[in-house]
Parts: structure tokens; C-alpha cells; sequence
């Protein structure tokens, strides 16, 4: 969709990367891409980029800012740490009309304090193999940086997860077991114990996708892009 826009915009064929690749639908306000083009179609075309996109982009998809970029930078392998939010509520009413397509309505009373201890064990470089859903050739060890929950002005829970990267699904696998601890269905000890597994765990629940939202990405200055995009590309084992 973005591609087609700049395409159609630039008048040259136009690759786009992106700083993380969502599940259908999840949501992302601090996704980052980059493109390559000629520097006189640049030149041409930085001043009245942004409105333009603005004018063929469908309502649900916005560019919020456009640069020229250093030329190490990569969206994707350049990134330091990705940050993502869930959203859930657990009021009797459901969720609030505005909010419906970001914030999922859980039935079930949640013990907060369950669930921090739960994400506590979490935390750290581990094979998230358990949690993930395999792709040929990828691997699923990472570095949880952050799981911590809050809840927000409006009463809601709120999950921000980041890491230096996710497999497919993690997220979302993550918080679903966090959930069964939430509602009583799992033990604390539960979601830090299926690390040990060596396959996907058959009995963790994926959260809904319209919850998770990709909310920033971090990237080093500029002199340190091509020693963090490959650090990146080195396969961990």
C-alpha cells in the first residue's frame, strides 16, 4: 500500500523496509521504513512528500514525517530495540466505543501483581521457541529488555514489551500466557518454566491482534549504524 503510494508519487520503482513486519491486524504508530531513490527525484520531491502521501494514503494509514537518511541506515537490521503496548480491559461495561479496534475486553478478573511476578521470569536473553511460531532459517533466541504492566488514565492495563527484536508471534503468545496467569488459569512459575521447551507450547494461547500496537523503535547515532546492522545479521545460536 505504501509502496504503491511512493511509487506512484516518486514515478520510479521504490523497495521499502520496514523496522518491523505486524501481524494482520495489529497496529503500529512508530513504524519506521526507509527507501532508496535517485537524489534529484528527492530533491524534487521533499518539500510536498508528506501531503501528498496524505492525499492517496487510504484514512487508516498515515506518514507522520519523511527525511533523508544516513547511508548506513537500515529500518530493520539497524534497530537497537523495538517497543511495542497491549491494551486490555476488564471493566463489566466492555470497552469504550473510541477504543474498540486497539484495546481488547478480557471477561475474566485479572490479579495484576500475578502478573508482573509472572514477566519478571521472563525478562533476559532466552529461546522464546516456545512462543514463537517457527520460520525456516530464523532463530528464536532474543532479549527481552522490558514486560511491565501499568495502568493508563483511562483504567486500562497496559503491557509495554521491547526487546532488540521478536520472532513471529511472540508478543502476542506472551501475553496470553501472562493472561492465564492474570485469571487464575496458570500458576505464576507457568510462562518462565515453558522456556525450557525446544518447540512451540501447544497450550499457550495467541492474544487477539487488535490490542498490540507497535509504538517506537530505537536506533543507535549515526557513526554506530554499520556495527549494530552486523551485529544484527549474526545469527545467535
Amino acid at each position: 500500500m505504501l509502496t504503491e503510494a511512493l511509487t506512484r508519487i516518486m514515478r520510479v520503482p521504490v523497495e521499502l523496509t520496514v523496522a518491523g513486519r505486524t501481524d494482520a491486524g495489529v497496529h503500529a504508530t512508530g513504524q519506521v521504513a526507509h527507501f532508496d531513490v535517485p537524489a534529484a527525484v528527492w530533491a524534487g520531491l521533499a518539500e510536498s512528500l508528506l501531503r501528498r502521501l496524505s492525499g492517496v494514503l487510504p484514512a487508516d494509514v498515515r506518514v507522520r514525517a519523511v527525511a533523508p537518511a544516513p547511508a548506513d541506515f537500515d529500518a530493520r537490521f539497524g534497530a537497537l530495540r523495538r517497543w511495542y503496548e497491549y491494551r486490555i480491559t476488564n471493566d463489566a461495561w466492555g470497552v469504550e466505543p473510541l477504543r474498540r479496534r486497539d484495546t481488547l475486553w478480557w471477561p475474566r478478573q485479572l490479579d495484576v501483581d500475578a502478573m508482573v511476578a509472572a514477566s519478571a521470569g521472563l525478562l533476559g536473553e532466552h529461546d522464546f521457541v516456545a512462543f514463537c511460531r517457527r520460520r525456516e532459517g530464523a532463530t528464536t533466541i532474543r532479549e527481552l529488555l522490558e514486560l511491565s504492566w501499568r495502568r493508563g488514565l483511562d483504567d486500562v492495563l497496559v503491557a509495554t514489551v521491547s526487546a532488540d527484536a521478536f520472532c513471529h508471534s511472540m508478543v502476542r503468545s506472551l501475553i496470553g500466557a501472562l493472561l492465564a496467569v492474570g485469571d487464575g488459569r496458570r500458576p505464576v512459575e507457568w510462562p518462565a518454566e515453558l522456556l525450557r521447551l525446544s518447540a512451540r507450547a501447544n497450550d499457550v494461547t495467541v492474544a487477539p491482534a487488535h490490542g498490540l500496537t507497535l509504538v517506537r523503535v530505537d536506533y543507535p547515532v549515526d557513526d554506530e549504524l554499520a556495527a549494530r546492522i552486523a551485529a544484527t545479521r549474526r545469527l545467535r545460536a
